[in-house]
């Protein structure tokens, strides 16, 4: 049984292992493959901070699919909803880097066991979800996994549990306008929305930041917490009667940026779920986040409640 859980995409990532090489150049410039996907990369988070966390999602039977298997099981992450399926191969993205910090990627996710998991049929087993977290990712990957990820979301806040969302938007997978419905309903819905700058104003429609935020807390009326992201500028926490806390970012030499930000939001929630401050979940996330950039590979950093302590404690944030 889960306190935490999460619906999305299961994928394996395979990186350009220099910057500034397009993906359609050819050359022995590959790393990889590492078990990925944002929504695994939550779930690998918080379970190596000792907090049940389940995930919902699908592999196909092949050695991709064993490589984030064997990663998510090995760290205490619940696959019991995890299908494998003899019907379609593992997803996987391909990425590169370039010297700006800009990030490229190539997705092959369609019609793959990535977004084929249904949403549950009961609740047996999941009365003890606390926190349901949702990406804007999963939400754009495919329509109809997007509908079953809301179906799932429905549930779980009829037996209390919070439902935190990160709208990530990746360009790249929004092939369908039908998908911002989807993304939308996510937003309305959500107790605590995890953006960037510009995320929300994309979502509210607001280009000023301030409007944006109040248009934000206007559009849900269950809406509890806005936790802004801003990168290397930090992260923001407000409630409904504004700012609430500022957090700037724990400095470490970075090797790879992908997943600080879904390592953020799994120590944020473990925080709020051990019934931290809005500072001391913060500061967690900040811990999570960094400690994730500092290793090449999306679940390859050195996150566990000794490391992000440790952080916290050597640094005056």
């Amino acid at each position: 049984m889960a306190e935490i859980m999460i619906m999305g995409e299961l994928l394996v990532e395979v990186m350009r292992a220099k910057e500034d090489v397009q993906l359609y150049e050819t050359g022995e410039y590959f790393r990889g493959p590492f078990p990925s996907g944002a929504p695994g990369i939550f779930a690998s988070t918080a379970a190596r901070l000792k907090h049940s966390t389940g995930i919902i999602s699908g592999v196909g039977n092949d050695d991709f699919g064993k490589n984030i298997l064997d990663r998510l099981n090995q760290v205490g992450v619940d696959i019991r909803r995890v299908i494998v399926s003899d019907a379609a191969s593992t997803g996987v993205a391909f990425v590169t880097y370039f010297a700006d910090g800009e990030r490229k990627f190539l997705f092959h996710i369609n019609n793959t066991p990535a977004v084929m998991a249904k949403a549950p049929e009961n609740l047996e087993d999941l009365n003890d979800c606390r926190f349901f977290h949702i990406m804007g990712c999963s939400l754009m990957a495919s329509i109809p996994f997007g509908q079953e990820i809301l179906k799932t979301m429905h549930m779980l806040k009829g037996i209390g549990a919070k439902v935190s969302f990160d709208p990530n938007v990746r360009l790249e997978m929004l092939r369908d306008p039908k998908a911002m419905d989807i993304v939308r309903e996510a937003y309305e819905n959500c107790n605590i929305f995890m953006p960037g700058r510009s995320e929300i104003r994309m979502i509210t429609g607001e280009e000023d930041l301030e409007k944006a935020l109040q248009k934000a807390f206007s559009d849900n009326h269950n809406l509890e917490l806005i936790v802004l992201k801003s990168g290397s500028e930090g992260s923001k926490i407000y409630t409904r009667e504004g700012l609430a806390e500022t957090m700037g970012i724990y400095k470490v030499t970075q090797v790879d940026p992908t997943g600080a930000g879904d390592s953020y939001d799994a120590a944020f929630i473990c925080g709020l779920a051990e019934g931290k401050s809005l500072k001391d979940a913060a500061r967690m996330g900040a811990a999570a986040g960094a400690l994730n950039a500092a290793a090449f590979g999306p679940m390859e950093g050195n996150i566990s409640r000794e490391t992000v302590s440790r952080m916290i404690a050597e640094n005056d944030l």
